[in-house]
């Protein structure tokens, strides 16, 4: 392909906007709307103008050239499939046109279909000989394909060779076999290379290496096959027919953790190229013989439900399996229709998924489970039941968890209440308001209380764990403070196990803490609470107890830390905060919420709003109970806190968790740690450091995925990041360009002022690195909210603004906007330098001196503007800022230049005496 080609812009442009589109619109003036709308980057609503004035239009002649354009919109966004398609259309109503040609040949070469983007080439240059463009292009395309048959001639006899290695008893070197199974996995990653292993019969060759049952090939093919199915429906398909979904199933459940965990890779890359299948809107044969998708990705989730109650299965398999149905069944957007997938599994394995979720270790018959299993189960049950669309099919989802937790309740003595327990446990921890719904069941509280009290360690932690999970549902929390204070405070005081007095003091704690940060809500007496978490600490660093205990010290410490005092002892805590953030980079990912909870208490950066004055005085007097700020919560408290924290090696803690795959790492537990990293950067003189951690990597996902709120405060501190460090040392690399949809998404109407400001600045930064980084603002479509800032009331968003678009003015696509017809940009720009706000006309001027500069004809256009243009450069000129005389003197002379007629009006007015004056000032050289 040859980057750097433009796409030739949509024929007979006549760069005119209309004001409003007339009812009586015709097919011609549409298409002019849609000419003058590609001109100024706004590729989307041109390609609705012309879709529009194509169902207007039934000349021949005139449909042509709309194909033609909207082949043109289609490779501005991307959509190369359509491109081709329009491109098509247009050539078969005239075989010569040329723009036409070249557009089906782009198109073609990002499908990878090189010899019909050169047969289409090579008639672009026979009809226009002399044009350059056409043959550098056909130059370029040549050359690639030149190495495509190069490297393809060698190939296939390099797949075949590499097969012989793997699959050959006798082979004992296993230098040489590591050597080829590593060629094979880099060979599947090219679309080439994987097209050649799957027409030379290699998915029968990969089965045979997946069923050697040893470890190294098995993993050899199953990485082989990642490449294979990668964005290939088709392949997909075949491949799962060759291989069989119980033998994927079969490899995912299997001992070896690293097999299972590239089966798991695998199956996720098959779910995706299967499910867009269902996705896009498919053309040509090869897709029409593989439409359906429905049928394969149905019997890939039947048979890891299966996998879920099979005896045999490994527990880091099961797990696997959990956070594959995570991954795929719930819809990814509530703007997604389509929830059928989800009620299909509800339907079809709601019982299997609670069968894990029940699971009560160390008891007869119980299935292999990690300490993850459980929180993976809740996760996957709560995304599940927030996939449900209306009260019908919620009240299914609460029917069949009910009857499951009777069929353990009823007349299956001891084990069957414990296993009813232990999924009331699983569903509070998930879908909380099905938890509520069974823990209503006639016989669940009381059997809860009663079992608190057992001598059976294992029945004791399931009853506490239940009734600690009930102790924050709002339904019950009266009731469990009024039943079961006292029995936690027993158990707590005489139990002689730690890892029961642990859990009763987190149902404690959850009871202590109801107040939130209301200093004068305090449920226990003065000094209980310190007392609670002292002992938290103690068990957190004490490293002869197990991870999973202590992690419970930690959940103490989540509810605990709503008290300043707590949070200021903590900090002090040098051991303490090491070993939780040791846990936080542990094998047992369930810790994540409460270290990240844990974390926002400390930093304050929950959503705390000032109470308005007059409703303060209204509640007063009606006697309501008004909370009260701790005095340790005031802001130099919390800066001392962040410090502390920063030097213990928090943001080392919070990468780690980030990086995690865990299904424990929710959007709310990322949000979590998003307000954290945007406490941790609000000092300028922290930023530096929070990046040399790794906090400028690990806040890149939060940005793009998570709750809204999460993305936001995400996005807000790679904001300040950018602001105040060089965005190339915070962000090297490619990094750098995955920051500018993040800061972009602070641009939009629904943010607050200040993260408006902060993105615009951030950008301003952005845009003056590179063109490349333009281009990729540009693409993110910022420009047209750039430009909507301009004319904000607030003067520093205005500022910020008027700064960005003057960085932004380096690009050539933003230059031809301010010649767009019916465009007020530079007109604006010429005002705003004649304003009183210094810093607003510096940022004007300097955009109108790097324009003129940059664009000539531009310089034509500033006396058609308004009539006030030489005042404003006189004024300009006859300002004390040298900055501001240097931008005026660069556009005076740049209009010198451009034009006669220009000159002439400038020589005419008092311009010459003005610069005569400043070119023999010394002191301004």
């Amino acid at each position: 392909p040859c980057p750097g080609l433009p796409v030739l812009a949509p024929c007979g442009a006549q760069g005119c906007v209309p004001a409003a589109v007339p009812r009586q619109v015709t097919a011609e003036q549409l298409r002019a709307r849609g000419n003058a709308l590609f001109q100024a980057g706004d590729h989307g609503a041109a390609l609705a103008a012309y879709t529009e004035a194509l169902s207007l239009s039934d000349a021949p002649a005139e449909r042509a050239v709309l194909h033609r354009n909207r082949a043109a919109c289609y490779l501005k966004l991307e959509d190369y499939t359509k491109a081709e398609a329009d491109a098509t259309k247009a050539i078969e109503a005239d075989g010569r046109d040329v723009k036409a040609l070249f557009r089906r040949s782009q198109a073609l070469q990002q499908l990878g279909r090189l010899d019909q983007a050169v047969s289409d080439l090579q008639r672009c240059v026979s009809l226009e000989p002399r044009n350059k463009a056409f043959q550098e292009a056909l130059r370029a395309l040549g050359s690639s394909m030149h190495e495509k048959m190069k490297a393809m001639s060698c190939t296939d006899s390099k797949v075949e060779q590499m097969f012989q290695i793997l699959l050959d008893l006798e082979e004992k070197d296993a230098d040489k076999k590591q050597k080829a199974a590593q060629n094979l996995i880099v060979l599947a990653r090219e679309e080439a290379g994987a097209e050649k292993i799957f027409q030379s019969d290699g998915v029968r060759l990969l089965v045979q290496l997946l069923d050697t049952a040893k470890a190294d090939l098995m993993l050899a093919a199953l990485r082989t096959l990642v490449g294979l199915c990668s964005g290939h429906r088709s392949r997909t398909t075949a491949i799962l027919a060759e291989l069989g979904a119980p033998r994927l199933a079969a490899v995912l459940g299997v001992e070896h953790e690293q097999v299972s965990l590239a089966a798991c890779n695998l199956l996720h890359v098959m779910f995706d190229s299967l499910k867009e299948g269902l996705q896009k809107d498919f053309r040509g044969k090869e897709d029409a013989v593989v439409l359906d998708s429905s049928k394969d990705l149905k019997l890939l989730i039947k048979h890891l439900l299966e996998l879920l109650v099979l005896e045999g299965a490994s527990a880091h398999g099961r797990d696997n399996a959990l956070n594959l149905l995570i991954k795929v069944v719930p819809r990814k957007s509530p703007k997604e229709t389509n929830n059928s997938l989800s009620l299909w599994v509800i339907d079809q394995g709601l019982k299997k998924i609670l069968e894990v979720g029940s699971t009560v270790c160390g008891s007869s018959g119980s299935l292999p489970v990690t300490e993850n299993s459980r929180m993976s189960t809740s996760v996957l049950l709560s995304k599940l039941y927030e996939d449900l669309k209306c009260d019908a099919e919620r009240e299914n989802f609460h029917h069949l968890c009910e009857d499951y937790v009777r069929s353990w309740f009823e007349g299956h003595e001891l084990l069957g209440k414990l296993r009813a327990i232990q999924t009331v446990s699983c569903l509070l921890q998930g879908p909380s308001d099905a938890g509520n719904r069974v823990l209503e069941l006639e016989g669940i509280m009381d059997s809860v209380l009663s079992l608190c009290a057992s001598v059976c360690e294992a029945h004791q932690l399931v009853a506490v764990e239940a009734l600690i999970h009930a102790a924050d549902k709002a339904k019950r929390a009266s009731f469990i403070t009024a039943n079961g204070v006292n029995l936690l405070k027993e158990i707590y005081k005489h139990s002689e196990r730690d890892s029961i007095r642990i859990r009763a003091l987190v149902g404690l704690c959850k009871l202590g803490s109801a107040g939130g940060t209301d200093f004068s809500m305090k449920q226990f007496a003065e000094g209980s609470t310190m007392k609670l978490a002292k002992q938290c600490r103690k068990w957190l660093c004490n490293e002869a107890i197990d991870a999973g205990t202590r992690r419970w010290a930690v959940e103490g410490l989540a509810y605990l830390t709503f008290d300043a005092d707590v949070k200021e002892e903590f900090v002090e805590d040098k051991a303490a905060m090491q070993a939780m953030f040791q846990l936080a980079k542990s094998e047992d990912r369930s810790v994540l919420y409460a270290v990240a909870s844990t974390l926002v208490n400390c930093t304050n950066s929950y959503d705390h709003e000032e109470p308005d004055p007059q409703m303060l005085e209204l509640a007063k007097y009606a006697k309501q109970h008004i909370p009260e700020q701790h005095p340790k919560d005031k802001p130099e408290f919390v800066k001392r806190r962040v410090r502390k924290l920063l030097t213990a090696g928090v943001v080392s803690a919070l990468a780690c968790m980030v990086k995690s795959e865990s299904p424990a790492l929710t959007s709310s537990c990322r949000e979590l740690i998003s307000r954290v990293f945007l406490a941790l950067v609000e000092e300028a003189e922290d930023r530096g450091g929070v990046v040399a951690q790794g906090g400028g990597k690990a806040l890149i996902p939060l940005s793009l995925e998570g709750t809204e709120v999460g993305q936001t405060k995400a996005a807000q501190a790679l904001a300040k990041i950018t602001i105040t460090s060089n965005p190339e040392m915070a962000f090297p690399g490619e990094r750098i360009y995955e920051v500018v949809r993040p800061l972009v998404s602070l641009l939009h109407l629904q943010r607050t002022g200040l993260e408006n400001f902060e993105g615009l600045m951030a950008l301003t930064n952005l845009a003056g690195i590179s063109e490349r980084l333009r281009q990729k603002i540009l693409k993110e479509r910022a420009v047209p909210m750039i430009e909507g800032y301009m004319f904000e009331e607030h003067e520093l968003i205005r500022l910020a603004a008027t700064e960005c678009m003057c960085n932004m003015a380096m690009s050539k696509e933003v230059q031809e906007m301010f010649l767009a017809e019916g465009s007020d940009r530079l007109k604006l720009m010429v005002l705003y330098s004649g304003e009183e706000d210094e810093k607003l006309r510096r940022a004007a001027s300097g955009t109108l001196a790097m324009l003129t500069t940059l664009h000539p004809p531009i310089c034509k256009r500033i006396p058609q503007v308004t009539v006030h243009w030489l005042e404003i450069l006189q004024a300009l000129l006859l300002s004390p800022s040298a900055e501001l005389q240097h931008r005026g003197a660069v556009v005076v002379m740049n209009m010198m230049a451009a034009a006669r007629e220009v000159a002439e009006q400038l020589i005419a007015s008092e311009m010459l005496e003005i610069l005569s004056v400043l070119a023999k000032d010394k002191d301004k050289p």
